[in-house]
């Protein structure tokens, strides 16, 4: 009896000192006086879903989501290619969930018409890089950023940026190696001969003249290495940025509109003008013509997107109905060229030191810079040229600006060198120009794109959001336009899944703030450079890509059929 009544004290000792520890530990989180709270706000509104309604009253006083897991995985690009998706899981009120996904796009370097040898190359090169990316992902990356916060994108793409900064000294430091044991194995293999052996070129003689002292303008920059991997650090930055609007109950757009301005809601936001393209010259007219590759549509400003991209569709209507042969029910495809593999017309184009502009006919950078003024003059409805020269032409890119920014946009459509070389120095020398085409691929992270942007915005320069070769239907770069407050957004043909789904966005987007009332008009304003003083280097003068393809955008007056303004795309 005694054992039994002392065995019933303690129960009842260890059951006071529960309620104590259970009072302590829900006065420390003020449990009763939220409770009480929430009863009387709620009590007056008598909502119908009264659990629902105090589950979220009591939401706003729950912990910030972090980050609990990142997941990639090798899926599929628009036109089949292997690429990296990567998966944001986040601890949300004490569980484990998935916030949201994005699917990278990007960009090729090889040339059009390539060797099957080259091609295979790429596949091989580009299958081992999405491969590395989603290891990164899956391992480095998702051990470094666990239990950040999404919303903290200074923070996380600090941190890409120095794993890729190790990732890029780690490669050096390999390569070095390598050449040191390449060098080696060469002194000890090779032995010297004072004959030149069979099938060996003889070296030129002194004075003999040379094809490369006949270049008129410098050869062309090698393209930009990229580093393998390095899809894993644009798709993570992108998806941390797409979580933490998720996360924020807010569109993407706006999320990074309020990264862009330091948490200042913008007013009114103007979305960017689409740039769609017509017609692929070289696809569909495969004449003698070399000046012109695409033909570009720009709706009007006073009109709404909607009734813009209806305009262009009649438009496409009509010239598939022109240019279908004779006898053939099928249309053509416009605009729907092949994406996978850039166009390298510039570096064939050229014929020591020339640009063919039609078959067998030449002309030097100079005569370039004529012919583009003659162009614009005769064609006031020209608003844009894009690429019109190679970026080693910088004198005439500068001598054109002076002729003709005051009547359309001289724009350098530049990939990955731009992002990442301005990143390093602010001070490389570049073409002057009048804005510049930025895609999201590689290492590019948001806050790269969004000091970018501010930089170019302060110098009164156009900023064009522009879709990689190899796209995916991820439409995260319609949001990414819309938010860092682009002048125009060059998406492509109103054709194939990849590039319709973007359009969509854009359309969903200007609705949604059309009913908010916080859509402005665009404004399409030029910008004189004879007028301004310009400094010998300035970021706005971004240099066109390699491939130096050129595009003009023709804004034509609507007719009473409907027409659009219609774009055209000068090629070297």
């Amino acid at each position: 009896m005694e054992a039994g009544g002392r065995r019933q004290q303690e129960e009842r000792r260890r059951l006071r000192e529960l309620r104590q520890e259970a009072v302590e530990y829900y006065r420390g989180h003020r449990v009763q006086q939220r409770v009480e709270d929430a009863l009387n706000a709620l009590f007056p509104l008598r909502p119908a879903d009264l659990y629902g309604e105090l589950a979220n009253y009591f939401s706003k006083f729950s912990k910030a989501p972090v980050i609990c897991k990142l997941v990639g995985r090798k899926v599929l690009d628009g036109v089949g290619q292997p690429t990296l998706e990567v998966e944001i899981y986040c601890t949300v009120k004490n569980y484990e969930k998935k916030i949201c996904s994005i699917v990278m796009s990007s960009h090729s370097q090889i040339p059009e018409n390539p060797l099957s040898e080259t091609t295979e190359a790429d596949e091989k090169e580009r299958n081992d890089s999405v491969n590395t990316a989603v290891e990164w992902v899956n391992e480095s990356l998702n051990t470094m950023l666990k239990n950040l916060k999404p919303t903290d994108q200074c923070e996380v793409d600090k941190m890409l940026g120095e794993y890729f900064s190790k990732k890029v000294e780690e490669k050096k430091e390999i390569q070095k190696q390598e050449e040191a044991a390449e060098a080696t194995l060469t002194l000890t293999s090779c032995t010297p001969s004072a004959t030149a052996l069979p099938g060996e070129k003889k070296t030129a003689k002194p004075g003999k003249k040379v094809a490369v002292a006949e270049r008129r303008i410098p050869p062309a920059e090698p393209w930009e290495s990229v580093l393998c991997g390095s899809l894993a650090i644009g798709g993570t930055s992108l998806a941390i940025a797409k979580a933490a609007a998720t996360i924020s109950h807010i569109p993407l757009y706006l999320h990074i509109a309020l990264l862009k301005h330091d948490q200042d809601s913008p007013k009114e936001m103007t979305l960017p003008l689409p740039m769609v393209t017509l017609l692929n010259c070289e696809k569909i007219l495969p004449a003698k013509l070399k000046l012109v590759k695409e033909i570009i549509l720009i709706p009007p400003v006073q009109l709404s997107l909607k009734q813009g991209i209806e305009r262009v569709l009649d438009i496409q209507k009509e010239m598939m109905r022109l240019l279908e042969p004779p006898g053939k029910t099928t249309s053509p495809q416009l605009a729907n060229s092949k994406k996978g593999r850039a166009h390298n017309t510039g570096k064939k184009a050229l014929v020591k030191g020339k640009y063919e502009i039609l078959t067998g006919t030449f002309k030097s950078p100079e005569e370039m810079v004529d012919i583009y003024v003659e162009l614009i003059n005769k064609f006031p409805f020209i608003i844009a040229l894009i690429d019109p020269l190679r970026k080693e032409d910088r004198q005439q890119w500068s001598n054109i600006c002076y002729a003709l920014g005051s009547k359309c946009y001289l724009i350098a459509e530049d990939a990955a060198t731009c992002i990442s070389k301005l990143k390093i120095d602010q001070n490389i020398s570049i073409p002057m120009c009048s804005g510049v085409v930025l895609k999201y691929i590689n290492q590019t992270k948001v806050s790269d794109l969004i000091e970018l942007t501010g930089l170019l915005d302060g110098q009164r320069h156009i900023t064009i959001l522009g879709s990689p070769d190899r796209e995916s239907s991820d439409d995260s770069l319609v949001d990414l336009a819309v938010g860092l407050g682009a002048r125009f957004i060059k998406l492509g043909g109103l054709s194939r899944g990849e590039r319709v789904t973007k359009y969509n966005r854009l359309l969903a987007i200007e609705e949604e703030l059309a009913k908010n009332g916080t859509l402005r008009e665009a404004n399409l304003k030029f910008i004189a450079f004879a007028e301004e003083s310009q400094p010998e280097k300035q970021l706005s003068d971004v240099p066109p890509p390699p491939k130096a393809r050129a595009v003009a955008s023709t804004a034509l007056p609507a007719s009473p059929a409907g027409s659009q303004p219609a774009c055209s795309a000068p090629s070297k």
